[in-house]
């Protein structure tokens, strides 16, 4: 087996932390910039919010408003049982509040939505081991190199170093493109040429302790929930890792493609069954994504909620940004 070898940073490139000592959670971006993302957010699910919020343009609050509603939030992915527990629990405020005017019933969704969503948005404690080892999967095209460059341009900027494994062995090309990634941000990929994804992050994590390194994150082959043997892999990635550094991974993310709808509801439980998922990454919601299924995933996860960390609607560097359950569902709504 050929050792695993580090591809090195250009000397040139630098990144300035911005954080200040101390900081233990992901900060959030400067008011202007979020507010730029925050708009390309509305943008990207503008066909949802056009569907919803087109029903409260009337004055009347009546039974063809309910069924109007019940049709839209199933049309944006947000699926029946989600959709029903909305639609009751607007009915219970409609009355509770007495509101009169349709404008209200929207604002009422907002805040169902936004409380709903709640439980999703947690920081993500980027201070609690140094290295914080992050252990990042997905299923083919779901984005999962590209938010792993996003998520480590993110991370420098809160002061953190950065080591990345190149963990995906399997698919073609894909050392490749985490090293363009790790060159751009000026971060050194732990590579192997083939060979055993384990050992690629095992010597990653040994890697990440001896320099002190402030997170070191593992790349796995993208893989759907029904390749056994696939899924068989991460868990021993997962094990390898634990042996290289007690309690890692401290954080064991799982990238979701923001277009595929119900579908995010099996993903997840598959992957949390094999690797105790700690956090989410969804991205694409650039695209023809509907963004009810993260409502879903909220209402069919209440007992054991996986926080959203990210959520990116681009191609460029800071287009990866923490999740806000009230911008989030505004998006959707205003």
């Amino acid at each position: 087996m050929p050792p695993a070898t580090a591809v090195p940073a250009p000397a040139s490139r630098s990144v300035e932390p911005v954080a200040t000592p101390g900081d233990t959670y992901v900060s959030a971006p400067p008011a202007a910039q979020r507010a730029s993302w925050v708009a390309r957010l509305k943008q990207g699910l503008s066909k949802t919010r056009s569907n919803l919020s087109g029903l409260f343009g009337g004055s009347r609050i009546d039974e063809s408003l309910y069924e109007d509603l019940e049709t839209a939030l199933l049309g944006s992915d947000t699926g029946v049982a989600t959709t029903t527990w909305l639609i009751e629990n607007l009915r219970k405020v409609v009355r509770q509040e007495r509101l009169s005017e349709a404008s209200q019933v929207r604002e009422a969704l907002r805040r169902l939505l936004t409380d709903l969503l709640m439980p999703l948005e947690q920081p993500m404690d980027i201070d609690r081991a140094t290295p914080l080892v992050v252990m990042i999967s997905g299923v083919n095209g779901a984005g999962k190199t590209t938010s792993i460059g996003k998520l480590a341009h993110h991370l420098q900027h809160e002061g953190k170093t950065i080591l990345l494994a190149a963990g995906d062995t399997f698919r073609a090309a894909a050392r490749e493109q985490l090293t363009e990634w790790g060159e751009r941000n000026g971060v050194q990929v732990i590579a192997q040429q083939g060979g055993d994804p384990a050992a690629v992050a095992f010597d990653a994590v040994s890697a990440g302790i001896a320099r002190g390194t402030g997170v070191v994150m593992v790349d796995t082959a993208g893989r759907l929930p029904t390749q056994t043997h696939l899924m068989d892999e991460l868990r021993k990635i997962r094990r390898v890792v634990g042996k290289a550094m007690p309690e890692a991974p401290h954080e064991s993310l799982l990238v979701l493609d923001g277009n595929t709808g119900q579908n995010m509801l099996a993903q997840v439980k598959a992957f949390d069954d094999a690797v105790q998922l700690t956090g989410l990454i969804v991205t694409k919601l650039d695209g023809t994504a509907k963004g009810g299924a993260l409502a879903a995933l909220a209402h069919t996860r209440r007992d054991r909620p996986i926080p959203v960390y990210f959520i990116g609607v681009g191609e460029q560097l800071d287009d990866l940004q923490a999740f806000s359950a009230a911008e989030f569902a505004s998006a959707l709504l205003d």
